[in-house]
Formats: structure tokens, sequence, C-alpha cells
């Protein structure tokens, strides 16, 4: 089994990747914690976790699902975790791996995949160009089809990029991101420009928005700002604040 969270696909489409070459089944981590929680390993399956970086830390929705999951065979099965980046991690596996020793799990192996920049709501921080976003993505397909084998093979191994000054940016910087930043707060739609698709709503991955009168109203209930709502309007009424009225769009586009 394959537990992912994704908010503009870009770990989506290497959850799949994952599910497609292993042949096991994904679970969608929004989802499951509307339901009970409660998984069963089959014989020789192994338990992967594919999730995006947020300020160098793992998301909160998936710390919360780790906490609230419980797997009753999980002794002895095979672990490992893909995490996607604009461009480094810090030492977000290494807060996973204690986030998964709450439930007697342990990473067998860790690999981090670069893929195109989605967050754009601080100052100095803009989407790839399509000659970049295209690199990183070929660039992705070439590390899945190394890390692949390794992974079917059960083997332990670490491939993760920290970066600089890892311990700053994942508990100073990163603390402070994902202790006061993620919100839906600064959240603003242009009424005038907005067409009333629901392409906000349709593509938000925790359903924290809904439409009122043809405008999306976000509920400021599991917001994890991975700004899905913003980079999926087509006529970019919404914005985060201020701070991306001039910035682009990007989520992954599944062929």
């Amino acid at each position: 089994m394959i537990f992912y969270f994704s908010g503009t696909g870009n770990t989506r489409w290497v959850a799949r990747q994952m599910a497609e070459i292993t042949g096991e089944k994904l679970f969608f981590i929004p989802e499951e914690l509307n339901g009970g929680m409660q998984y069963h390993l089959e014989e020789g399956e192994r338990i992967g976790f594919c999730f995006p970086i947020h300020g160098w830390q793992p998301p909160h929705i998936v710390r919360d699902f780790i906490f609230s999951m419980n797997i009753d065979n999980a002794e002895g099965h095979y672990c490992y975790c893909l995490c996607t980046c604009g461009d480094s991690i810090g030492l977000g596996m290494n807060m996973l791996q204690r986030y998964l020793s709450k439930k007697a799990l342990h990473a067998d192996a860790m690999v981090t995949i670069q893929m195109p920049e989605s967050y754009v709501a601080l100052p100095g921080m803009y989407t790839d160009t399509p000659e970049k976003e295209k690199l990183k993505i070929d660039n992705a397909t070439l590390k899945i089809k190394e890390i692949s084998p390794k992974i079917l093979n059960r083997e332990s191994f670490e491939d993760i990029k920290k970066g600089p000054i890892p311990w700053t940016l994942t508990h100073i910087v990163g603390a402070f991101f994902n202790g006061k930043m993620i919100t839906d707060k600064p959240f603003r739609v242009d009424a005038e420009k907005c067409v009333h698709c629901g392409a906000c709503a349709d593509n938000c991955p925790t359903k924290n928005v809904v439409l009122e009168d043809g405008l999306p109203k976000w509920k400021h209930e599991r917001c994890t700002a991975c700004l899905a709502c913003y980079h999926h309007c087509p006529v970019h009424a919404i914005n985060y604040g201020s701070v991306t009225k001039k910035r682009g769009h990007y989520y992954f586009k599944d062929k």
C-alpha cells in the first residue's frame, strides 16, 4: 500500500508511478483521514509514503495521519518514503522517521525527488520557467527508474538532498513557517474576474474550498497552504494576499 498527499499534483504523479511499478494500491491521505484508518498488509506487501516537503518539514496532514493510522501487522514489512521538493528538504526525513517510530515503523529507504516549484506565496519565490520545469520532470522520471528496482528488491538506502544548514532550515525557519503560515486566511478572490468555474473547489485536496453564490470561500478547517486553488484558477482571480498577484501558475498536468 502507498499512502500519499499531493496539492498541485507533483507527488500524485510520483505516487502513481510507484503504484504502477509495484502493483500496490494507492491511498489518498485526506480521504483516509475521514475513515477508520485501520489497515492490514498482505504477505510481502510494502508500505510507501509519498508527500511534498512544506518548509523543510513533512506537511501537518501527513504527521496527523501517521499518528492516527493503525497497521495491525506492520512488523517485518518493507517501508519506504519518497518526498518531492523544489530544492532541498533539510531534516524533513528525520522528522518523518520520528513520526513513524510512534507506530513502530521505520523507513528502510528514503528518497527526495526534485519537482517543479509550486509555492509562490513568499517574496522571491516563483514558478520555474517551462524549460526548467521540463528538465525537473525529465530528471524525476529518470530517478524513479533508478530507484524503483531497489524498492522492488526491498533494499535499504538513502538518496536525499538535505541542502545547506539543514537544522536551521527545518527547526527554526521551517518551524515558523509550519506553525504560523499554514493558513487559508490570506486567500482573496476578485469577484469581477472570477468566472465561477469551480476549479478552485474541485482541486482543493482537503475540500477546504466551497462555492457560495459562485465564488470560492475558504472554510478555515484543513488548509495545507498548498496553493492548489490559486494555481488552478484559469483567470488569476485568486491570490494569496498580494504577493501572488504577479506570480505564475503551475500544477502537474497528467498526460
